[in-house]
């Protein structure tokens, strides 16, 4: 399982990232995407392949 690492510097704010999230695990708060459902997050990647930025990456997690 993975989990996904969002870098705020690199995150323009878009919201791609929360449309290809079929979770509802990520949203832009403040201008900035978060997880804000870490137990909705299953690891798909798809916030990662999704982001324009390349400000998403994922972490594998036991």
């Amino acid at each position: 399982m993975s989990r996904p690492v969002i870098e705020a510097d690199e995150c323009i704010g878009c919201g791609i990232c929360v449309d290809a999230c079929d979770e509802g695990a990520i949203e832009v708060v403040g201008g900035v995407v978060e997880v804000v459902n870490e137990e909705a997050c299953i690891g798909c990647g798809n916030c990662v392949e999704e982001c324009p930025m390349g400000a998403i990456t994922e972490i594998a997690e036991d």
